[in-house]
């Protein structure tokens, strides 16, 4: 029943949900303490008085917490059973009592309430609740099911009380008309609203199980072993239900709830039904043995449930454990599972969608969200978050690299244990997030190479097709001419030779000057100092003075020095081609940085007109940001005062 259809019900009603589990406890309690001062002899009725006295304390405490926070026909159904309960587990204390001590007040009244009192609530609980469980309002089928849940119940109550009405024909109706509701419930877990399927799936076994729990008690009692089979399948049913019911409720926050189920309530459940398991086996077989040596009897059967419990109970655990905890129950497996993960990814961001999928699997999560470090939108995102995250900070070598976002399932809470496993679990994830990283920069820094080789190539052929080649196409026709000069006037072919010489012979200083921009064999053979030298040589024969001060090492990083050359080379040529000043100074310079490790600045200096801020960028700029990029480092053009342009570039260095 939603909020939708139930207009006026509002929050939380505590206190009265405190008197009904107080209520349920205290009667479950009183019923021990009664039953344990009466001292009966061992019976079948007795293993069913344990299931009232599990049961009223049970669905006391889940309807207490439900109605404490929202109130609901559920909660008050639950209530209702379980005080009902109470009091037949109560009523049949009393009677025990009573054949013992005689005189006690109202034994006729209490007496009957242990065969009628448990049968409103009881019913109710799988006929009538699970067609209450629901996101959306109550359809035609729904009500039909509440209602025929509802006349059924009270039929049964009446028929059981005041008729002769067959044990079969009493059970036959209750069970099959419990198996129509969990098939209702089933078929809603499979085709119904999405919002309202999780957890039914449990429901409807736990009231399949219901259901099939009545049809032992039309079985003859001429049986072997059904005096104990009856309470015993009612007992692990009675464990079971309340459970799926809370699934199905809490994993929804069904009705506004918000409940995290502790997971030592879990364990304390596993608990609870060994110690049932404990008592019935140690019954039966106290019955078996003869009843002359009890204290015999007593300890052979207490001896034989702990050599059954202790494997049973550890096997138990362990399963309960993966259960809860996932692969995180076992760090080891937890990251071989996660290491797996690597090897089935084909690029970097798969990579990185497959590890936040293996921690939601690993540690039975709700969602994982993955974030890099100054980014806001997530690196990868496994399932939709519907709660509050739990976040781990990513460390790799020492450095941030991302967040780790989680958050558990509906009813569940990231307990210690939890949020360690993916503490530990966020160290692979930070690896793969290095990883992937360093697989993205990677191809960067491949496409920055592509790009600064076609830069290179254009620019060699924008030489070789806009200088050397027509200036070769003019020699050739300089020559042509001197052949037809050589006849008529040798004089004039002379002096026509002579400019064609000087003419070529700058063209091979244009070649030589091209190949040593490119990369000069003295930068190999002794260094960046040497080939500024040189650079600033070749560039005072054509007149443009070239001011060289470079504090470098002999061992300097080739990487390193190979960039600062290129960027040096370049920027004098701008400097030389649009400053308009006769000559610029070239400082190259290897110290500490901030952070205490090495690198080499550049600064190359003219006092020409000066640079514009904000304006385009040719080849030549281009390329000397892609190689200060290449190394990691920077490079920045500006106009300082009083004029001038500026070149600045920072690289740091791998060794020196």
């Amino acid at each position: 029943m939603s909020d939708r259809l139930e207009g006026s019900v509002g929050g939380g009603a505590p206190l009265p949900a405190v008197a009904l589990a107080v209520t349920a406890w205290l009667l479950s309690v009183s019923s021990v303490v009664v039953f344990l001062a009466a001292d009966p002899t061992l019976d079948s009725n007795q293993l069913f008085f344990l299931v009232d006295v599990v049961g009223a304390a049970v669905y006391g405490t889940v309807a207490g917490v439900v109605l404490a926070r929202r109130v609901h026909p559920v909660p008050i159904i639950l209530g209702v059973g379980a005080i009902g309960i109470g009091l037949a587990a109560f009523s049949y204390a009393y009677t025990q009592l009573a054949a013992v001590r005689p005189g006690l007040p109202g034994v006729a009244l209490v007496e009957p309430l242990q065969g009628t009192a448990w049968i409103p609530g009881t019913l109710a609980l799988f006929l009538v609740v699970p067609w209450l469980i629901r996101v959306q309002p109550l359809d035609a089928v729904a009500w039909t099911g509440v209602v025929t849940g509802t006349a059924t119940t009270v039929w049964f109550l009446v028929a059981r009380t005041w008729t002769d009405t067959s044990t079969v024909w009493l059970v036959v109706p209750i069970a099959a008309l419990g198996l129509v509701t969990a098939a209702d419930v089933w078929r809603r877990h499979r085709t119904g609203p999405v919002d309202e399927r999780v957890g039914l799936g449990w429901l409807a076994v736990g009231t399949a199980l219901m259901a099939l729990s009545f049809l032992p008690l039309a079985l003859p009692e001429s049986w072997p072993a059904l005096w104990m089979i009856n309470p015993l399948v009612h007992l692990a049913v009675q464990a079971f239900y309340p459970a799926a019911m809370l699934v199905a409720v809490l994993r929804q926050r069904m009705w506004g709830l918000d409940l995290a189920v502790s997971r030592a309530v879990l364990a304390g459940t596993l608990t609870v039904g060994l110690i049932a398991l404990y008592v019935v086996v140690a019954t039966a077989l106290a019955r078996l043995l003869p009843s002359s040596d009890s204290v015999l009897a007593q300890a052979v059967a207490a001896g034989a449930v702990a050599v059954a419990v202790v494997p049973v109970r550890s096997w138990l655990q362990r399963r309960v454990h993966d259960l809860v905890y996932g692969a995180g129950a076992d760090p080891a497996r937890a990251v071989r599972d996660l290491g797996g993960r690597f090897a089935s990814a084909q690029e970097p961001e798969e990579l990185i969608t497959e590890l936040a999928a293996g921690v939601a699997a690993a540690l039975r999560l709700e969602s994982v969200t993955v974030w890099r470090t100054g980014e806001t939108e997530p690196a990868a995102r496994y399932g939709a978050p519907s709660g509050e995250a739990t976040t781990v900070d990513l460390v790799h070598r020492g450095a941030p690299v991302g967040v780790i976002a989680a958050t558990a399932p509906p009813g569940v809470s990231l307990d210690a244990r939890a949020r360690k496993s993916l503490s530990e679990l966020g160290s692979v994830v930070a690896t793969g997030l290095a990883l992937a990283q360093a697989s993205l920069e990677l191809d960067a820094a491949r496409d920055r190479l592509s790009t600064v080789r076609l830069e290179e190539r254009r620019v060699i052929r924008r030489e070789l097709h806009d200088g050397l080649g027509p200036s070769l196409a003019g020699i050739r026709l300089g020559l042509q001419g001197v052949r037809n000069l050589l006849a008529v006037d040798p004089d004039a072919a002379a002096r026509l030779l002579d400019s064609l010489q000087q003419q070529l012979d700058h063209q091979v200083d244009g070649v030589r000057s091209l190949s040593r921009t490119l990369f000069p064999p003295i930068l190999d053979e002794l260094g960046l100092a040497a080939a500024l030298h040189e650079l600033a040589a070749q560039h005072a024969r054509a007149g443009f003075v070239l001011d060289v001060c470079a504090d470098v090492p002999a061992t300097l990083d080739a990487a390193a020095g190979a960039a600062a050359y290129g960027i040096a080379v370049e920027a004098v040529s701008n400097a030389r081609r649009h400053s308009g000043a006769d000559g610029c100074r070239v400082d190259i310079v290897c110290a500490a940085s901030g952070s205490a490790s090495q690198e080499l600045t550049v600064v190359v200096l003219d006092s020409g007109v000066g640079f514009t801020a904000g304006g385009a960028g040719g080849v030549g700029t281009r390329s000397m940001r892609e190689r200060a990029s290449e190394l990691g480092g920077t490079l920045v053009i500006d106009s300082p005062p009083p004029g001038g342009t500026r070149v600045t570039a920072r690289l740091p260095l791998s060794g020196s």
